[in-house]
């Protein structure tokens, strides 16, 4: 019975493996979209947004004007990063912890869009522990450095 479960493991393991960069390419891709129209809209409307810093979101430590350039820029400028699966792991991890002070910050969204923030949170996660896979400029400049076996 053991090596039924072993074998069947080891069997999903080889048929999910070349699967795994599209999981970590969506991953990315997914949380890019919905921050960088997040800051977007900030942007795009930013009285709105000094006002909702001011007087809605509660952000902890930094004065809100500061807090609203800050925010903003972070969800115009991580999700980039994270398209071009460059230094992936340390902009989720950022990325992440913003989502967390999003979600502290404004009470409001534990009634409508905590989930939403949990789900991307998880894709964060796993970007921050799997990395950003094949497709990504993570992996083609460690590749880069690597030196060839055919040279070895």
């Amino acid at each position: 019975m053991l090596y039924l479960i072993k074998d069947t493991d080891t069997l999903f393991s080889r048929l999910l493996a070349p699967l795994t960069p599209l999981l970590l390419l969506f991953t990315r891709l997914w949380v890019a979209w919905v921050f960088f129209n997040s800051g977007m809209i900030k942007y795009q409307s930013w009285d709105s947004t000094l006002y909702l810093f001011e007087y809605e979101y509660q952000v902890p430590l930094l004065p809100w004007r500061i807090a609203a350039y800050l925010g903003t820029a972070t969800e115009l400028i991580v999700p980039v990063f994270l398209v071009l699966g460059l230094l992936t792991r340390p902009m989720a991890l950022l990325l992440f912890v913003f989502n967390i002070i999003a979600v502290v910050s404004y009470p409001l969204l534990w009634e409508k869009g905590f989930f939403d923030h949990q789900l991307w949170g998880m894709m964060l996660l796993v970007n921050v522990f799997w990395g950003a896979g094949l497709v990504s400029l993570d992996h083609l400049s460690g590749q880069a450095r690597r030196p060839s076996r055919l040279l070895e």
